[in-house]
């Protein structure tokens, strides 16, 4: 007689969450580099890990270094499943189930100000000390790089160099190094003033430097995005992505760049909120990823970025748009061919493209550095992030129509509109706690109402293109305006009302449970 180990079935669920990420290798040539530049990446890749160890254990929660040690120590396959997803997700809270805990140790939802604030803290008792402050020392407090800590009654802001200091002189060190081994200027210049950067918190003018960098490694390493702090969207999280330069893609997208300005003087709407004159810079890079760290490297993965933040350096010399091209390939084939299969009428599968896929998703990333720059952020605070994913989301597309209309590229309204919609689903799966999902529903949602998305009877859905082009355009000008107006109540009520997954959206994101919803770059 013989008797079988009953399944676990904690075991069994953090297997399901696990399954939703599909396991890839980014395979990256390298031999192309001289040696030095290959030394050069080498410490490159060990900062970029210094900068992840920094973010989880010193940003994301102030537990997590001993809970990661705890795990590490169980060896039961429950404690083993936990570590893997603990370092997928850097932390005991599950990106893609509203940041709930997977870890009995942990407390049961991410905080929502992660370890950039006390945990006890209110928002109105931050709001009440920062109304005292002067100025000067109101913009420390409310700025990208400084923690908060208690002080009393009362509140310090500590500058990260500080907070941070042993990680980020590692980090500091390790980037000297590089910018001693690689032959290229413009690298060199950047990486030696982002070293001094993370000494003296002082980022503009390694900002700058880095919008300037022409070289064959592209590395953007330092605190930028602020979606971690859900109390105000203030503070900036840690992460790196060391990659290699694209050449030939990166010289075909010039194109987009060349007409910025003509697109930003065509927005729809009201002409005084335009600008008149976009930074000059605003360099467009296509890159494969060897590493990405720290807040680049958890849950849904990133396909491209927009960065810096800093809106002083964006009114100066406009942004610099990444493109991570094995990591949308991957998407693509990973994620979104099967999801089409699945929203999408056999006759409009057809459709689907990954030029459109890359060329949208690097739309979004261009659209983020037009448009209003008159501090955004601080007018919309916690709803920013949602309503500016949309904008970026329709005012690519915006930006798409108008360049086939002045026959700048090829006419593809079919693949464009059609991989859109296939996508949306890719990106209201991660859920509307989340900044993409959010502002994706709103925009599916104000889509549907406008005619443009239809839903079939089968559960698919088709785009009437005799309403799509005007529904956008619609669209973009809603968003737009909320944003320059820095209209804070009606970002809300259009959020309110449309962020949301309406019946029809959450059918059809439950036919899709079995798939992958991203993919895991499996780390070397």
């Amino acid at each position: 007689m013989s008797c079988s180990t009953p399944p676990n079935p904690q075991l069994t669920e953090l297997e399901k969450k696990q399954a939703r990420f599909a396991p890839v290798e980014l395979n990256v040539d390298t031999s192309k580099l001289d040696l030095a530049d290959q030394q050069a990446l080498a410490k490159l890749v060990e900062a970029a890990r210094v900068i992840d160890d920094l973010y989880r254990n010193e940003q994301v929660w102030a537990g997590n270094a001993d809970l990661r040690k705890k795990l590490t120590a169980d060896t039961t396959p429950l404690g083993q499943a936990r570590l893997r997803y603990f370092d997928l997700n850097q932390g005991p809270w599950s990106d893609l189930d509203e940041h709930k805990s997977f870890v009995p140790d942990a407390p049961a939802r991410k905080p929502l100000g992660a370890n950039y604030y006390p945990e006890d803290m209110q928002r109105e008792e931050f709001e009440a000390w920062t109304a005292k402050l002067k100025p000067e020392q109101k913009e420390i407090a409310t700025g990208f790089f400084t923690v908060i800590r208690r002080n009393g009654s009362d509140f310090s802001a500590i500058p990260y160099s500080v907070a941070y200091q042993e990680s980020l002189n590692r980090a500091a060190r390790l980037l000297n190094e590089a910018a001693a081994l690689t032959p290229n200027a413009s690298l060199k210049k950047f990486l030696e003033l982002r070293a001094d950067a993370f000494l003296n918190n002082d980022y503009y003018a390694s900002d700058v430097a880095w919008m300037k960098v022409d070289a064959p490694i592209d590395a953007t390493i330092g605190p930028y995005e602020t979606y971690m702090d859900e109390v105000f969207g203030y503070k900036a999280a840690f992460e790196a992505y060391i990659t290699l330069r694209d050449d030939a893609e990166s010289a075909k997208l010039k194109m987009f760049s060349d007409h910025l300005q003509e697109i930003e003087n065509n927005l729809p709407m009201d002409p005084k909120f335009r600008n008149k004159k976009i930074g000059a810079l605003a360099p467009i890079r296509v890159v494969n990823e060897v590493l990405a760290t720290g807040d680049g490297a958890h849950g849904v993965r990133t396909a491209a970025f927009n960065l810096p933040n800093d809106e002083r350096v964006v009114r100066e010399y406009g942004s610099k748009r990444v493109m991570l091209k094995n990591v949308q390939e991957a998407k693509f084939a990973k994620i979104l061919e099967p999801i089409a299969a699945r929203v999408l009428p056999a006759a409009d599968r057809a459709n689907l493209s990954f030029n459109a896929f890359f060329t949208h998703i690097l739309a979004h990333e261009m659209t983020h550095g037009i448009g209003p720059q008159n501090n955004v952020r601080g007018s919309l605070k916690d709803l920013h992030s949602a309503i500016e994913e949309a904008k970026a989301d329709a005012t690519g597309l915006f930006m798409m129509q108008f360049l086939f209309d002045k026959g700048l590229l090829p006419a593809e309204e079919k693949a464009l509109y059609t991989t859109f919609l296939a996508s949306a689903f890719r990106t209201m799966r991660f859920g509307v706690h989340e900044a993409h999902g959010h502002g994706m529903a709103l925009q599916f949602n104000y889509l549907m109402d406008k005619g443009a998305f239809v839903a079939g009877s089968d559960g698919t859905f088709t785009v009437d293109f005799a309403k799509v082009k005007d529904a956008v355009r619609d669209l973009v000008h809603d968003l737009l305006t909320i944003e320059a107006t820095g209209d804070y109540a009606g970002a809300k009520k259009m959020l309110d009302k449309l962020g949301v997954q309406r019946p029809a959206i959450e059918q059809a994101v439950a036919k899709l449970s079995d798939l992958p919803t991203d993919i895991e770059p499996l780390r070397k």
